[in-house]
Parts: structure tokens; sequence; C-alpha cells
């Protein structure tokens, strides 16, 4: 469903000179008034005068999470603060928060990017939307509601925790959309058989993931088993939160940035040099809309491709890539680079695994080492130990040859593993605990 049939199917030269307009007052508004910025502009040598084409945006510094919170927790809103009527701040777990305020015109454009996007999903004013992101500083729960809500939709505000009321909730309530993480999407599941409750049974049709990376084979496990279309949905606080970029439910192949409040690029995640369409590296995002916090480049960390080919749905708007990892949480194994969703991959085509694993990294003198724990399924584990190690040896072995890395893989038992009901812990890096 296209919830704004104008503004989505922009032509690609419209939507370059609305790019290009919004960019040039996007400097002119930081220039003035966020110091941290007109510093950078000074220090570069340039001026807003410069910025008056998208080809120019290579002129411009970046920005990164860390000099949001070397002004902690203010020093980079571009109006005052009087102004700003609702205040997020990033889940991270390291360093201080990232601070996002928002302007009243801010939440209003927040909420009609994410009713587009659950359009994209399908959603109409018909649907009930079960909201199960957390509520709070976290954007992904009032960033859905409010979405869902500007869509006409009913919202059904569940926020987290609580799994087999949950459960009991979607079945009585009706509901037919669901927006969660991929990984409590699939707790909602292993609940619901715990209660005697199939999914596939429930008017439930379509549920909208994201927060955290996840795979292909993991959209299929989900859809198998929940017997829904899995979409992804994009965002992070400092940007806006979810919205930034949707799948079309069409198409299934890659998410429609939208670009006329946002202007991607793809870098080089070591020297910054900008790449072409197409090519694997680091997103970074220029808000070109918002008022309270507007960010030239933003470093995202994320690593994926822009594709601007035309998309089956009829949408216009560039599409990012399944998110592949991060180039801050890639792990360096001997020299060899790996992401969490390589051996996720991995995992989730033998049979018999389930989707909760953990990778524990560890360094004994001087060498670093990866161990793959992974819970099975309750009919494989009541195997008998000879096996469950063939199987072990198994998995070890394909992480080797299509990874290069040799990695102890330890099938744990079911439900063993902790359950999150936010982002999944994916890594438990004891690197650093020494």
């Amino acid at each position: 469903m296209l919830y704004d049939l104008e503004k989505e199917t922009l032509p690609r030269e419209e939507i370059e000179t609305i790019q290009a307009r919004r960019l040039h007052d996007l400097c002119v508004r930081v220039y003035a008034n966020v110091p941290f910025y007109r510093k950078r502009f000074d220090e570069i040598g340039i001026t807003p005068s410069d910025i008056n084409s998208v080809r120019d945006l290579h002129l411009l510094p970046f920005t990164e999470k860390q000099d949001l919170r070397n002004h902690y927790p203010y020093g980079l809103f571009a109006v005052p603060r009087e102004n700003i009527v609702r205040l997020h701040a990033s889940s991270g777990t390291t360093g201080k928060a990232t601070v996002v305020g928002y302007t009243a015109r801010d939440l209003n454009t927040w909420a009609e990017l994410v009713a587009r996007s659950l359009g994209s999903a399908g959603a109409t004013a018909r649907d009930f939307v079960h909201v199960a992101y957390g509520y709070g500083l976290f954007t992904g729960g009032l960033g859905a509601h409010y979405g869902a809500e500007k869509l006409g939709a009913t919202v059904i505000p569940a926020s987290g925790g609580s799994t087999r009321r949950q459960v009991v909730i979607m079945r009585d309530f009706g509901a037919t959309v669901l927006c969660c993480t991929p990984s409590y999407a699939l707790h909602l599941w292993e609940a619901g058989q715990e209660a005697g409750i199939d999914f596939r049974d429930l008017p439930l049709r379509t549920g909208v993931f994201g927060a955290e990376p996840w795979t292909e084979a993991m959209r299929a496990d989900i859809e198998q088993k929940m017997g829904i279309d899995a979409l992804n949905i994009y965002g992070l606080s400092e940007v806006m939160g979810p919205g930034v970029a949707m799948e079309c439910v069409e198409a299934k192949c890659g998410m429609h940035i939208h670009e006329d409040h946002f202007l991607p690029e793809i870098i080089d995640p070591v020297t910054g040099e900008q790449l072409a369409p197409g090519e694997t590296g680091e997103l970074v995002i220029t808000t070109l809309t918002k008022e309270g916090l507007p960010l030239l480049r933003y470093r995202t960390r994320d690593i994926t491709t822009l594709d601007y080919t035309p998309c089956r749905c009829g949408r216009t708007h560039a599409r990012i890539g399944r998110i592949r990892g991060r180039s801050d949480d890639m792990l360096i194994i001997r020299g060899v680079n790996v992401f969490p969703q390589q051996i996720e991959t991995i995992l989730l085509e033998t049979e018999g695994l389930t989707p909760y694993y953990q990778i524990i990294v560890t360094r004994e003198n001087n060498l670093d080492s990866i161990e793959v724990q992974v819970e099975v399924s309750e009919s494989f584990f009541s195997d008998e130990i000879r096996k469950l190690q063939r199987r072990e040896a198994g998995i070890q072995k394909n992480i080797k040859e299509f990874l290069g890395i040799t990695a102890k893989v330890r099938l744990v038992e079911p439900r063993s593993i902790q359950r999150s009901e936010g982002k999944a812990q994916r890594i438990v890096d004891k690197r650093l605990l020494s």
C-alpha cells in the first residue's frame, strides 16, 4: 500500500532537487545555530553557500556518535530548549547515552514516516497493530505507536515483558500486525507453543521487525513458524528512530529509505571515501528536515549497500540492503573479519538448531578464539551424546570452510540461553573484561 503516492513515487530528478534545496537549508541552519558545526565548517574552510547540490555532500564533515556524547546532553541541539517537546536516548551500553531532542514538527514528521513505513508493509487503518517494542527513552515503542495511530490503525501498546500474556492478548484482541525485534518475535512464538496457541491460527499476517540485525534464514524461520510476512524496518535513535527505511511487502528486497527526509551515502569505513551504488560499505545519513537535532553525514556504522534500481512496488526511493553487520562490532579473529550474522546463517541452515545462540570471544596467550553456543531443538537434544558431538563437529567444519576461522561449537539444551525482550545479545566479548 502506498501511504503517500505522490512522495513515494517521485521521479529521481525531483528527489535530487528536493534534497539539494533541503541540504543547503540544513547547512545554513546548523552553521547559524550549532557551534560544533560552525567550528567544523570554519576548520574545513567552507560555508553554507558552497553546498548547492547533492554532489557537494562530500565536502561536508562527518558526525559520529562520540560527537553527541562529547556534547552531552544538549550541545548539538539546533533550537532553543523550550522548542523541544520530547527527549529520547540511545540504548547504547558503553559511554554516555546519546540524547535526541524533537520539536513538535519533528514528531509529526516521524509519525508520518512510520505510517508510510507501515503502509509499505501492507498495513491500513483497518489493522490492529501490536507494539512489543519497549516504551520509554528507547525510540522503538513510541515511534511505532504514533506511526500506527497516524495511519489510522488501532494500536495495542504492549511494550516488552509478560511474554505469555502478550500472546494471549494478541489472540484475544485480534492483532494483525506485530512490531518488535525479530528475536522477540521468535520468543513470542515459543510462548505461544507453551500456551497451546498456534500463531498460524491467529489473524496476524505481518511482522515489522527491526532494532537488531537478522538474516534471510531467520526471516524464513519466522515466516514458516508464524505464518506471516516478516519485513525489515530500519532506524536509529540519533537519526530519528524506527521508520528511516522500510521493506515493501511486494518485493522484500531492500528497505526504501525516505529520501525526501534523509540523504544516504555509502562510504569506505576505513578511508571515508564515497562508494558507488551497489558497493558494500558503511551507511552514512544526513537528516534533511530534522529541527531539534539535525545531523550532517552521520556515520551509522551499519554495513550495507544502496540500490537505486526501480522496485516493482512502484516506489522510487533508494533501497538499503539488509544490514550485514556493523563496522564497530565486527570481530577480528586472528586476522579474519567475521560478522555474527555470517555465523547465524550457518547455524540456521543446520537442521535441529534453534535461532538462539551466543558467540563467546576470549583471549589466551595473546591469541583470540571464539566459542559458538547454540540451542538444539527438543527433539534433537534427546539424541545420544555421540550424535550431538558429530553435529558439533559438522557445524565447526562449516564455519571453517565458509569463514576461514576455527570456532569451538557447543550445543546446549533448549531454553538455556537467556531470552531478550529487546536487542538480543549475540556476542559476549570476554577480552573486554580482562
